[in-house]
């Protein structure tokens, strides 16, 4: 069995987010003009894989470009409301999209959920993380590694876990927190913390088996972490873009990430 590789993962966003940082330089900050072929992209850590491949897919089919950067929905929701020159909104949550709509910074009636996250406990360790998340209570374990939960959805999802299980104040000396859920996947696949609160696509790619072991949350354990996609800047790119992004071929692949629809 092997692991989804994490350096090459890590080494496509930072292409990608070269790549977008480029045309920052170059562009002004002001809105594309009607006729616009780039489409510039805000995407959730936990979400970029899928991106890239979404990308190269609607681009083939297109002819217009995609230009992605990857990072919290937090951050990327500070960095929108400080002026960020991106077209779309792609948030790990619904509720950064809705006070963008709110605020007036992104196209009203245009948000809809693109993917419902699902949150795992995974480790390296093939006998370390049991079905039922009871290593949580065990304290077998010296680290346990989670997204910001003031950032990050997923984070947020983790600490809900831990307090429902009355676990949240005793276990803050244990915790090691991911600025998103990148980051943390990182932590555990480096074995720098023993396991993680992870995105579900993170260890579950298509035609890749994952190494180790690991829990699915249940759904009943925290708030749905329903990810949500919004329109910023008005042009014909952007909106092909989502309406590509809602189609049949993109939720296909969507869910053979372990997304729900």
């Amino acid at each position: 069995m092997r692991v989804p590789n994490y350096p090459l993962v890590y080494s496509a966003i930072m292409r990608l987010r070269i790549r977008l940082a480029v045309v920052l330089v170059l562009c002004s900050c002001s809105a594309p003009p009607e006729d616009a072929r780039e489409v510039r992209v805000a995407v959730a850590t936990n979400f970029a894989e899928v991106m890239e491949e979404l990308a190269e897919r609607f681009e083939a089919a297109s002819g217009h470009e995609v230009l992605v950067s990857a990072a919290s929905s937090g951050a990327h929701y500070a960095q929108i409301r400080n002026g960020a020159p991106f077209d779309v909104f792609l948030s790990a949550d619904r509720e950064r999209p809705e006070l963008l709509e709110r605020e007036g910074a992104a196209i009203a009636g245009t948000r809809f959920t693109y993917a419902v996250g699902r949150l795992a406990l995974w480790s390296p360790d093939a006998a370390l993380v049991d079905d039922r998340g009871e290593v949580l209570e065990s304290g077998q374990f010296r680290y346990l590694a989670i997204a910001n939960p003031e950032l990050a959805p997923y984070g947020a999802a983790a600490r809900q876990v831990l307090e429902g299980r009355g676990l949240w104040d005793g276990i803050q000396d244990r915790l090691v927190r991911g600025q998103d859920i990148g980051q943390t996947y990182a932590f555990v696949f480096s074995r720098n913390a023993e396991l993680g609160f992870v995105a579900l696509s993170q260890i579950q790619r298509p035609d890749v088996e994952t190494e180790g072991s690991w829990w699915l949350v249940p759904d009943s354990e925290h708030d749905p972490i329903e990810q949500q996609a919004v329109l910023l800047v008005d042009t014909p790119a952007a909106r092909q873009f989502l309406a590509y992004l809602r189609g049949a071929e993109a939720a296909a692949l969507i869910r053979s990430f372990g997304y729900g629809a």
